[in-house]
């Protein structure tokens, strides 16, 4: 009995060794990717950003001189930071108003339900670049039908759209927007979580809608609107295929030559991707795209835990109130 005690005992540390290693290895794929694609780029970046390095020689030690320059020396820095913020400002509460008012709208039909949600989903299956060179044609200031369509209105001198500064981020507004599907669905499956008996209980205090959609409807999807506002603003920082395509096609270049010309027209869609891109691919300052590297995503993740922190405020759980 006590042999049969000790070697169970021995055996133990080899079968928790031997479940250990089957972990590791279904795991491994995960590791290998993480540390090759994620961790090791962004330590190797973190280096490159204190040197001066242009692709084609080995780094040379820069100290801080490229952040000095960013906030200091580089007028192009500021103007893709207030693209940015734009676009961001904008574009984010625009784009969950329309998918809520879409959403909304989608639960309203008894018949074809499933027809109206397959067309309102498909535009944000388009791919990105597919989707600017379409707009490009639609906001064409001489032969797109939206100008064709406003001449025939009585306006004489409609705008340039993404060919003119005044107008080329409302036109880039515009294009983001057409892709909302993918937002609209998740809060239409918010929409369709709130519970019925809610309604009926506001119907019998003689609620209005306007009172049922504040204070039934909402609170029961903040928490829709919450990761929603979260992604949107990661996404807003890091804005880049539809600005790039416009910008390049606008200025009339081929990509070899989009280095000089991205931002078109006059850097109104100079957006901070875009701008280090620029940087770190078209003008070779691999450095100093590294520090503007760094600065995103210092820029993003402090944005991130304020909306996480004040989202304690404003967000409702069912069953666990405000977190």
């Amino acid at each position: 009995m006590r042999f049969t005690v000790g070697a169970e005992r021995r055996r133990r540390p080899r079968r928790n060794l031997k479940r250990r290693l089957t972990i590791l290895a279904f795991m491994s794929p995960w590791i290998v990717g993480f540390l090759g694609f994620i961790l090791y780029p962004m330590l190797a970046t973190l280096y490159f950003s204190f040197t001066k390095y242009d692709l084609l020689s080995n780094p040379i030690p820069y100290g801080i001189q490229n952040y000095v320059y960013m906030f200091t020396k580089d007028p192009d820095f500021w103007i893709a930071v207030r693209n940015t913020v734009w676009i961001i400002v904008w574009g984010v509460p625009l784009q969950i108003g329309l998918s809520i008012l879409t959403a909304w709208m989608l639960t309203k039909p008894k018949r074809g339900m499933k027809v109206y949600r397959t067309i309102f989903f498909m535009p944000s299956l388009a791919p990105p670049v597919a989707v600017a060179l379409a707009f490009l044609f639609i906001f064409n200031p001489e032969t797109g039908p939206i100008n064709v369509l406003l001449s025939h209105l009585g306006w004489h001198d409609p705008p340039l759209w993404f060919y003119g500064r005044q107008w080329s981020k409302p036109a880039m507004l515009i294009l983001g927007l057409w892709g909302i599907g993918s937002t609209m669905i998740i809060f239409l499956a918010g929409l369709l979580d709130v519970p019925r008996q809610l309604y009926e209980a506001a119907d019998i205090e003689g609620a209005s809608g306007w009172q049922k959609f504040r204070y039934v409807t909402w609170p029961s999807i903040t928490p829709v609107v919450f990761f929603s506002l979260v992604t949107g603003v990661i996404y807003g920082f890091q804005f880049f295929t539809q600005a790039y395509v416009s910008s390049i096609t606008v200025a009339g270049v081929t990509t070899t030559q989009a280095a000089t010309s991205v931002g078109s027209p006059n850097r109104s869609l100079l957006f901070y991707s875009v701008y280090l891109w620029q940087q770190g691919w078209g003008n070779f300052r691999m450095g100093y795209a590294s520090a503007l590297a760094w600065m995103l995503f210092m820029v993003t993740m402090v944005c991130t835990i304020l909306l996480v922190k004040t989202s304690k405020r404003w967000v409702h759980y069912a069953g666990g109130g405000f977190r």
